[in-house]
């Protein structure tokens, strides 16, 4: 009796680790924003916004699709380019719709680094 829950426990632990780690719809690494579509719809209407300031838009974004940009591609409102090597991020987000009007919002989760990290903030 004992084998029965211990094979199912053994099961369970086996497929919690072959299974593939979810995927963060935003990603930033060296300079280049990505943009993972896990949904099974397409996302249209595509702003993609750096410190609420600087905006690159694409037309679609295809289901379970993929989109990359460089950072130093956002625009601000008056021409200016962000500038990677010189400014920081410190917001990142993205505004769409899917094909039935149905908003999609998605604000990148950024991780507090030094003490301000190590100790949860300012109290």
């Amino acid at each position: 009796m004992a084998r029965v829950p211990a094979a199912a426990v053994l099961a369970l632990v086996v497929a919690a680790a072959c299974s593939e780690p979810a995927i963060e719809p935003l990603q930033l690494e060296r300079g280049m924003l990505t943009v993972n579509n896990q949904t099974a719809e397409p996302w249209i209407s595509v702003e993609i916004w750096i410190n609420q300031a600087f905006r690159v838009t694409a037309a679609t974004i295809a289901a379970r699709g993929r989109f990359q940009v460089p950072v130093d591609s956002f625009v601000a409102g008056y021409g200016q380019r962000f500038d990677f090597g010189r400014m920081q991020i410190k917001d990142v987000r993205l505004t769409a719709v899917t094909p039935d009007g149905q908003p999609v919002e998605h604000i990148m989760a950024f991780r507090q680094g030094g003490l301000e990290g190590a100790f949860g903030g300012k109290q």
